[in-house]
């Protein structure tokens, strides 16, 4: 896909984010309510989108390029197989998922699920994967529960705090 495809792709997705961000009712009493994350998320890949459609960087890249191409052995210059191409589609597909699983399972074992997916199928090993799927979870529910004050679905095991 080209460049500029791609950037008018990412730049349309954020002014979407913006536009669904704008129409969520404010919480009475706050300052920041829930419409500033999809907001904030929609302004920055509306810049993004924007930078890669005007091609910003792609000389940094070229030079990049041919310096890795310069240091690496031809055997790991060879294109990926073509399995590899279906992993762009993970994750939009582990997006859905936590649409469709979050409200049932809740917040921490659909998340865990997503992580451990996401992180072994781009190579993590498991002595990796294992704490991160554990840990990361707890993290963000936390930092939606205490700082932004947005409680995930509890589901089967509801944030013990």
């Amino acid at each position: 896909m080209s460049d500029r495809l791609t950037g008018a792709v990412v730049a349309t997705l954020g002014a979407l984010s913006f536009a669904y961000g704008s129409q969520l009712p404010p919480v009475p009493g706050q300052q920041v309510g829930p419409s500033a994350f999809p907001m904030v998320i929609g302004v920055g890949l509306v810049l993004c989108g924007a930078l890669i459609v005007l091609g910003v960087g792609r000389r940094l890249e070229e030079v990049a390029e041919a310096d890795v191409a310069l240091h690496t052995a031809p055997e790991l210059l060879k294109p990926p197989p073509p399995w590899k191409a279906w992993l762009a589609l993970l994750p939009p597909a582990l997006v859905a998922f936590y649409a469709l699983a979050s409200e049932a399972l809740g917040f921490l074992p659909t998340a865990a699920i997503m992580v451990a997916t996401a992180s072994s199928a781009f190579g993590a090993r498991a002595k990796l994967v294992i704490p991160v799927a554990i840990i990361a979870p707890f993290v963000v529910n936390l930092i939606f529960l205490k700082l932004l004050r947005v409680p995930l679905p509890g589901g089967l095991l509801p944030f013990p705090w």
